[in-house]
């Protein structure tokens, strides 16, 4: 008998290089520093493969040693990078992490700003079951924004699973800007991920219940209430299920865990409060770092 085919997500967006202090201080104030690779789709693919599925994660990267390096960490990890494209006239981007005061982004003119409707075009979607995408990419460049668009119409005619994370991330673009472009994206998708305050920025939606009423026809609909907890909404009904209780030590690349977690729930048929709870377990981990995925398997 045949061994049945183990189950695949492609991730696909911009991961940069991520500079954290090694210890819990300020940027001003560290004496070492972490060099670690970040990005939010690459993390959803890096938790998708702790939990022991296949994870591939696509996007370009700077033809040089951060790009390079960035590639190395997330193959140590599990993740196929083996399809990425490499630019030897732009940079891999670079962001640095301030522990407990947000982070600070260097990523204009990026290698990953120059992906185009071409690069959607040529990938292979054959295998595929999930496809994770975020908003991000929409946020990067107009060109990014045709790829991504052109890539979840490519997705959703070949049959694959698109699971989009809204990810609005203020310091590319603001919410008036935002707003309809990520809506319309996420209207696209078979599985939402948005945080409630999120959403309210963006669509003026309080609750988790109005953001379901903005978005009724998503097939999963799940909203992230910080450390309350977390509301999915599939054509089952509505499923909470709380946060964990842990102490916090950094929260950027929680939303990212949470989706791996996920989707790493999902990929293995999953019930939906399992899937809920897969999310917050893998969230409660990060939230315990100083860099966006933690060491160690899920599986």
């Amino acid at each position: 008998m045949n061994a049945p085919r183990p189950r695949t997500l492609l991730a696909v967006g911009e991961t940069m290089a991520m500079i954290v202090p090694s210890v819990f201080t300020s940027v001003v104030d560290a004496a070492f520093f972490l060099v670690e690779a970040g990005g939010a789709e690459s993390n959803v693919a890096t938790h998708v493969a702790s939990a022991g599925h296949r994870a591939v994660w696509f996007s370009r990267l700077g033809s040089d040693p951060l790009g390079h390096r960035v590639a190395q960490q997330l193959r140590s990890r599990g993740v196929d990078v083996s399809t990425v494209g490499w630019d030897d006239t732009r940079p891999t981007g670079v962001y640095v992490k301030n522990p407990g005061a947000g982070v600070t982004y260097y990523r204009r003119g990026s290698a990953a700003s120059a992906l185009s409707r071409s690069d959607a075009d040529d990938i292979d979607l054959a295998g595929v079951d999930v496809l994770h995408v975020s908003g991000i990419t929409a946020a990067i460049s107009d060109t990014a924004r045709e790829f991504l668009e052109q890539l979840m119409r490519r997705a959703r005619e070949a049959g694959v699973r698109i699971s989009f994370d809204v990810n609005h991330r203020l310091p590319l673009w603001d919410a008036a800007a935002a707003a309809p472009v990520l809506l319309a994206l996420a209207q696209r998708a078979d599985t939402v991920f948005t945080g409630r305050d999120e959403a309210e920025t963006l669509w003026a939606t309080a609750t988790a219940d109005d953001v379901r009423t903005l978005l009724p026809d998503v097939d999963e609909l799940v909203v992230k209430d910080g450390d309350v907890g977390a509301t999915a909404f599939t054509g089952e009904g509505r499923v909470f299920v709380p946060a964990l209780v842990v102490d916090v030590v950094e929260p950027v690349g929680a939303g990212d865990a949470f989706a791996g977690g996920y989707v790493a729930a999902l990929l293995s048929d999953a019930s939906t409060r399992d899937r809920l709870t897969a999310g917050h377990a893998f969230a409660a981990r990060t939230l315990m770092s100083l860099t966006d995925t933690v060491e160690g398997s899920y599986a």
